[in-house]
């Protein structure tokens, strides 16, 4: 199948891609619920990941499995070196080897801080081969504060008997504080002063054993294979059970939704954390599916670590290229002006793909006209919705007609349940990739599930086409997010954030919605780097000078202008809004590792902020003349 966007002139054309699931079934239920199902069988999947592992060590022992660029003493990175799939099945014995000597188990798991590395990799599939559950946990948890709050949780409730660290001196003093002397800790350099410790070499130089095989093959879909904590917004994250069930179900279930990706060895070039489930299960899972190779990034769509991840691009030519709207944009402005990155980085891409927030459709279209003027075709622009729990993926669009917010159709032998909640339609989970619930923690297990059984997303949708309910649905943002102006008025925070970041491209990054309990809506817009361009301020100016510049000023009012001529009614209308000179901070929670804004935690440090928004006592507040 290879659908195209009907326009008023000739249809684009778009490089072949075909979708898996292309039909859907809907049944009714009580009380106005609605079941909606892939008419597309999930058959038959593998019992255990390490199936994959064993496989293509056996059929491809040579392959790269995965690289990364050697990082140099004095700063910067420099070769690729790799590790194979014959190799990475050997380190994985001995480490599981190492770990099931040490007594290792669910009760006492291995703790893995560290970014993205082969060490990491290797690690993590020993802990998997061993049938030993491991927990990656953000780095930013160890380095991001001086009380190491989030960590020291983390340690509480997994209670780890053996801790990895990539780095003494990074991680070192966060290890100290929230670990007992009883700990095992794993450093992959370095050394900690006044504990003892072990080398990740170590581990790996450890004889592997038939026990260690016998162990592997005693591990079945109910063996907990991770734990991946949630986000912890505005409450401390809780621990998401992840299963080899889930794990290989979902892998399945993307790959028929997504057939591209078995047609030949996937390579990717990747740089989202193993922390997070849509860089951990989804694309090291794909790659160990189908015996790709992936190609660890170790820059970030930052200003700082951006021109890294373009280095990679213009040397490494993935076939399938996942990242998030915030890469993706800063992707689009690089490839206008950077020959040998589009001519790299599309010469054999058969999809981009993005998760973690919604992509603006100006990024979209800039993406499409690079593609259409190098290529003479568009790359397609593949999304979905899913979360942890769900192992992640639950839905992917199923058409070459995709716009921003369209998240598609149900992944097979997965059942969406549509509930009527607060005026909007929620969309619930059941299936073999959701979790059991969370470890340690029946309390917030018994509240993530309904009577039915069905997990509670959260997450509000509508029909990207009420009269061709084949095509699924699009996204219609959190219900928790949304709330009442103190005229009983809901406003439905996703869909007006997505309308300010698209009035506002390139000049708005994100924004966050303000005015619960108040008479109006008001906002907190950050902006993007293109407003210090149009400032006519140096490169060294201060984000608030550039902000208070007339040119910016102006520009933003005729965009808060433009929004208020849109509006239809006081839930619609942005009445106040105000430039944020400060960042979103991640060590407060309001910008996740993955780039994306996180609303609530935004509001809760800003709350003075906001107050003075709304009492009309800050400066520079911004309304609409319109």
């Amino acid at each position: 199948m290879n659908e195209t966007h009907s326009t008023a002139s000739a249809a684009p054309r778009y490089r072949p891609l075909h979708f898996g699931v292309t039909r859907v079934n809907l049944q009714a239920g009580a009380d106005g619920v609605r079941y909606l199902r892939a008419d597309l069988p999930l058959g038959a999947y593998a019992r255990r990941v390490t199936d994959y592992l064993l496989h293509w060590a056996e059929a491809a022992p040579e392959r790269s499995f995965m690289a990364r660029r050697m990082p140099l003493a004095g700063g910067g990175t420099g070769d690729w070196q790799h590790v194979r799939y014959g190799e990475a099945l050997a380190a994985a014995r001995s480490i599981g080897q190492a770990l099931l000597g040490r007594g290792l188990s669910a009760e006492r798991p291995v703790l893995i801080v560290s970014d993205n590395s082969l060490e990491h990799a290797l690690l993590a599939l020993g802990c998997i081969y061993a049938g030993v559950p491991y927990c990656p946990v953000t780095p930013a948890y160890a380095t991001a504060s001086q009380d190491y709050d989030k960590l020291r949780h983390v340690v509480g409730t997994l209670t780890p008997g053996l801790v990895y660290a990539s780095d003494a001196q990074r991680f070192g003093p966060a290890l100290q504080a929230t670990l007992d002397a009883n700990v095992e800790v794993v450093l992959g350099q370095g050394r900690i002063e006044g504990r003892a410790t072990t080398a990740f070499a170590d581990l790996r130089a450890t004889l592997a054993t038939d026990g260690v095989d016998a162990a592997m093959q005693a591990t079945g879909p109910d063996t907990i294979v991770k734990f991946l904590f949630t986000s912890g917004s505005t409450k401390l994250p809780k621990p998401v059970i992840n299963t080899q069930r889930m794990w290989c179900a979902n892998l399945q279930q993307i790959t028929l939704s997504l057939p591209v990706l078995a047609e030949a060895p996937p390579v990717l070039i990747d740089w989202l954390p193993w922390n997070h489930t849509f860089g951990s299960n989804h694309n090291v899972g794909i790659t160990l599916q189908h015996g790709g190779t992936l190609f660890i990034d170790d820059g970030k769509p930052t200003a700082a670590l951006m021109g890294e991840t373009l280095r990679n691009l213009r040397e490494i030519a993935p076939t399938v290229y996942f990242n998030v709207p915030t890469g993706f944009e800063m992707l689009a402005e690089a490839m206008k002006t950077d020959a040998a990155l589009r001519q790299n980085l599309l010469s054999r891409v058969r999809m981009f793909f993005y998760s973690g927030a919604g992509l603006s459709q100006p990024v979209w279209d800039s993406l499409h006209a690079t593609q259409e003027a190098e290529l003479g075709e568009r790359i397609v622009m593949g999304t979905g919705l899913g979360m942890t729990e769900s192992a992640p993926s639950a839905m992917f669009v199923n058409s070459t007609e995709v716009r921003a917010g369209d998240i598609g159709a149900p992944v097979p032998g997965m059942t969406l349940k549509l509930v009527e909640v607060d005026g909007k339609t929620e969309v619930r989970y059941r299936g073999p990739n959701v979790t059991p619930g969370y470890w340690r923690s029946e309390a917030a297990t018994r509240e993530a599930f309904d009577e039915e059984g069905y997990l509670r997303t959260g997450d509000a949708v509508q029909w990207i086409d009420p009269d061709n309910i084949h095509r699924g649905l699009k996204f219609d943002g959190r219900i928790a997010e949304d709330f009442k102006l103190s005229t009983g008025t809901f406003v439905s925070v996703g869909p007006m954030r997505v309308k300010i970041v698209v009035a506002g491209a390139p000049y708005i990054q994100d924004a966050v919605l303000t005015g619960l309990n108040r008479k109006e809506v008001g906002a907190l817009i950050f902006p993007a780097p293109a407003c210090r361009e149009i400032s006519g301020l140096g490169p060294d100016a201060s984000m608030a000078d550039v902000l208070a510049s007339a040119a910016v000023r102006q520009r933003m009012q005729a965009i808060l202008d433009q929004l208020a001529r849109e509006a239809t009614g006081s839930a619609s209308r942005v009445a106040l809004a105000l430039l944020m000179a400060e960042p979103p901070s991640a060590q407060k929670g309001e910008i996740t590792d993955k780039g994306s804004i996180n609303q609530r935690a935004v509001l809760q440090h800003r709350a003075a902020l906001v107050d003075a928004l709304h009492d009309g006592s800050a400066p520079h507040i911004l309304q609409p003349q319109a």
